[in-house]
């Protein structure tokens, strides 16, 4: 199948490597290409740049958003939520009529703390859903770091995933996505409409923000993995 995974930071690569893994055709969407892979520098968490990542994954493409958009026939989201509605309007409604979106990103505000914009009352996977009614949008693998995304076998024990869309082929089809990562069948909870997007949108700070006040080193990593480069 091929898949549009819209964002360059450390959850796009995530995803990106794990379908093409899986047998996936797969190109990563960014706003300027050229800009993407003229950067030298580690980001600001110690990332190599972007090219230096695709050199160790040739097999995945690289293109603008709308170019991304219209060669996946399923897309996932793994822009930074605060931008991720600017970066969907750069891929194009005709692109991405029809298909599955899997919004894996969270809304979150940094500059505050961390919290959600919105939140509580509204979410992202709904604002997605209500700029683009043609797409078919599922909330997955939000509440996890991103190497828990694509390998659950790196939490000890029985865990969850939960989904959430109004289209329920779309649930199906994400689904399926996540046993081939290694989901258990028993382990994806369907949480109802996308309405439900703004509940498990709300666990992001909380496990953000324990990470910051018991001390990981690694608190700005997880903060990327809630907010991706495009």
């Amino acid at each position: 199948m091929r898949y549009a995974v819209l964002g360059t930071g450390n959850a796009g690569r995530t995803i990106a490597a794990r379908l093409v893994s899986l047998g996936h055709e797969v190109v990563v969407g960014t706003r300027d290409p050229q800009d993407t892979l003229a950067r030298t520098e580690p980001d600001r968490i110690g990332n190599p740049p972007f090219a230096e990542w695709r050199t160790a994954h040739p097999q995945v493409g690289l293109a603008a958003f709308a170019e991304a958009a219209a060669f996946g026939e399923a897309v996932v989201n793994a822009t930074a939520g605060t931008t991720s509605l600017v970066a969907l309007e750069a891929a194009g409604a005709e692109n991405l009529a029809g298909k599955v979106l899997v919004d894996i990103s969270d809304p979150i505000d940094i500059s505050q703390g961390p919290v959600l914009n919105p939140g509580n009352t509204d979410s992202l996977g709904e604002q997605i859903q209500r700029a683009f009614p043609d797409l078919k949008v599922v909330k997955a693998l939000n509440t996890m770091n991103c190497k828990v995304m694509v390998d659950p076998s790196r939490v000890p024990g029985p865990h969850n995933v939960f989904i959430c869309g109004d289209d329920a082929d779309a649930k199906k089809s994400v689904t399926e996505l996540l046993h081939s990562f290694g989901w258990p069948q028993d382990s994806v909870i369907d949480l109802g409409d996308i309405i439900s997007a703004r509940y498990t949108e709300m666990l992001a700070p909380i496990w953000l923000r324990i990470l910051q006040k018991l001390g990981h080193t690694d608190f700005n990593f997880h903060i990327q993995v809630a907010g991706n480069e495009a």
